[in-house]
């Protein structure tokens, strides 16, 4: 059964323009993880089948790689990721903006007067209603190690676990440009 840290694993993963170079060493460091954490992680989302191996001859070997399989992770992060790890927003606080509160919802939505969703993290420059994370590295991460791409899947993964209609509905639209997947209408799929 995959764990919140796994789909932050896939995440970083998925964010990365060069994911066949990352080490697992690597991803402990940017993830503010142990080794043993994304080890276990990568096997469970191999299990799972949302990450699978490429094999690429090289002059030394045959070397394996995990790759994600992106119509697997599309299906799990729209569909699964709220139900598996839902969310309630909880007490004011510090932290880093998150779900539709985000930089890259800025052109889609206007927000009102209402407190924001944030990551607590002690150190942020932002005050609203705190929204846990989907691993408790993940404020420390982004703050230690700025990732862009990888901050906004993460924003988009909350928006779709903690937004009403509209702001889940824009989420996945810019998830799936973010995935390079081509909108699908769900009749096509019936």
């Amino acid at each position: 059964m995959l764990k919140p840290q796994d789909i932050v694993i896939l995440l970083k993963i998925l964010a990365s323009k060069h994911p066949d170079q990352l080490l697992q060493k690597d991803l402990a460091t940017y993830l503010c993880m142990s080794a043993s954490e994304i080890h276990e992680g990568i096997k469970r989302l191999e299990l799972s089948g949302l990450l699978g191996p490429v094999y690429r001859k090289s002059e030394d070997s045959n070397k394996i790689i995990r790759m994600p399989i992106k119509s697997a992770c599309e299906e799990c992060l729209i569909y699964g990721v709220k139900y598996f790890f839902p969310v309630e927003l909880g007490a004011y606080t510090r932290g880093i903006p998150s779900s539709y509160a985000a930089p890259l919802f800025e052109k889609h939505l206007m927000l009102g007067d209402d407190p924001i969703p944030v990551w607590p993290y002690a150190e942020g420059e932002h005050r609203g209603l705190a929204l846990e994370p989907l691993y408790r590295s993940v404020p420390q991460a982004i703050a230690k190690h700025p990732d862009q791409p990888f901050y906004e899947l993460l924003v988009l993964i909350d928006a779709i676990r903690t937004g009403r209609a509209r702001e889940r509905n824009i989420a996945i639209k810019l998830l799936r440009e973010k995935l390079c997947l081509k909108e699908t209408n769900e009749q096509d799929q019936i």
